[in-house]
């Protein structure tokens, strides 16, 4: 039996990140990007106004000025204010020759002359104004050849919206995992059905396809594998075929836990069966070489739900960060202060079901009661795993703990 963090370490060690592809820049929120992006043109590409308003010459600005032009954002000015004389621009729309300044809307007012020449009055405090107010200068934002988004970077919205502005209908990132999900048991139904007598729903699938999906990969529930061996083997191939192999239940020590000899059937190497964790100790993970460049990462998370999604989160997360080509791929852990004295069971090192909060004066941390890794009811209160690292011990209210957001 290993300890989590060696546990960890031997998970990535077998995660290569995959080989960059172009991707369709919808498709890229949450992928990691594997070029350096840099701008091909200045950003603005022009002179543009700030606001709606009257652009013209400082020095034109204590008068009553004719209006000789309407510009709207998307044209472009077809005059020249090389005398006194005001342009009406709209937001975004490009900067006339010769002015210096623009004056929003609301600070003048306008009326029509006996000719039906607009006036436009500007109040004297504009004199006083600094050249460029109003004003977003060409390249302001971007030069051309700028670095607009590195190698690395997560796409986020604001990522998209960059590479949108620079025409990338194509990027170069590495692509979600596939990841298999396959439930194991003979008293599992689907969650549609009423359980007769012994049965439970296949939770478990839905949960873990719902982290799956929230990791940025993409999830593929293959139902359920009945506790008989030739079944399962059935079952397991289909899912070899995946990136990453998740399966829960048919871990431990039973009569008809059958996953980790099936596994090495199908040729799966063992890692390692066993961590130094509660809940989860029964976690199995191997891999299998599928070619020279190509391999299935496969994961057997116990049966019981809190043990599968803690598992999840310890193990299989990291995984699927690492193919995806994060730096960093393991978990992000902050120190916590317990508000309420907490007793712990047993020897081995805890992550229990929390609920962390932010303050002024620091995070702090309370444990979630709860019933043992069955007990998925008590995870709907918490958003948090509260690592109690020795066990068979009470730690008292105020003392510092590591806790992983979920």
């Amino acid at each position: 039996m290993i300890e989590v963090s060696e546990a960890v370490a031997a998970v990535l060690r077998e995660a290569s990140p995959f080989e960059p592809q172009a991707i369709l820049l919808p498709d890229a929120l949450g992928l990691v990007l594997a070029e350096d992006i840099h701008a091909d043109a200045d950003s603005p590409p022009f002179d543009k106004s700030l606001v709606d308003g009257f652009a013209l010459r400082l020095a034109d600005c204590a008068t009553s000025l004719p209006v000789i032009e309407i510009v709207s954002a998307g044209q472009i000015p077809t005059r020249v204010l090389d005398q006194p004389a005001a342009i009406q621009i709209m937001t975004g729309a490009p900067l006339p020759v010769g002015a210096d300044v623009v004056v929003p809307v609301e600070f003048t007012s306008s009326q029509a002359d006996a000719a039906g020449q607009t006036l436009v009055s500007i109040p004297n405090k504009v004199a006083s104004w600094k050249p460029g107010t109003n004003i977003l200068r060409q390249g302001m934002s971007t030069r051309s050849g700028d670095l607009v988004v590195a190698a690395g970077s997560e796409l986020r919205p604001q990522e998209l919206g960059a590479l949108a502005e620079w025409g990338r209908a194509l990027v170069l990132a590495r692509r979600r995992p596939r990841v298999a999900v396959l439930a194991t048991g003979d008293e599992l139904v689907p969650i549609e059905q009423t359980p007769g007598p012994g049965q439970i729903r296949n939770s478990n699938e839905s949960m873990l396809c719902a982290q799956i999906r929230r990791a940025g990969a993409d999830p593929v529930p293959l139902g359920i594998a009945r506790d008989e061996r030739a079944h399962l083997r059935q079952r397991i191939d289909v899912g070899l075929q995946a990136d990453v192999l998740v399966l829960s239940g048919g871990v431990s020590m039973g009569d008809k836990d059958f996953v980790p000899s099936e596994l090495s059937a199908a040729g799966v190497r063992q890692v390692f069966h066993k961590v130094n964790v509660k809940p989860g100790k029964p976690v199995w993970f191997g891999v299998l070489e599928n070619s020279p460049t190509a391999r299935t990462l496969v994961f057997g998370l116990p049966g019981n739900p809190v043990s599968s999604m803690v598992c999840f989160e310890l193990f299989v997360r990291p995984a699927l960060r690492r193919l995806m080509g994060f730096s960093l791929a393991e978990l992000t852990r902050v120190k916590a202060r317990l508000t309420q004295p907490h007793t712990t069971k047993g020897e081995r090192p805890t992550y229990q079901p929390a609920r962390l909060e932010w303050h002024d004066g620091g995070p702090t941390v309370t444990a979630v009661p709860w019933v043992g890794s069955s007990d998925l009811r008590a995870t709907v209160a918490a958003n948090s795993m509260a690592l109690f690292s020795i066990g068979d011990q009470t730690y008292e209210a105020g003392s510092i703990i590591e806790v992983i957001a979920w």
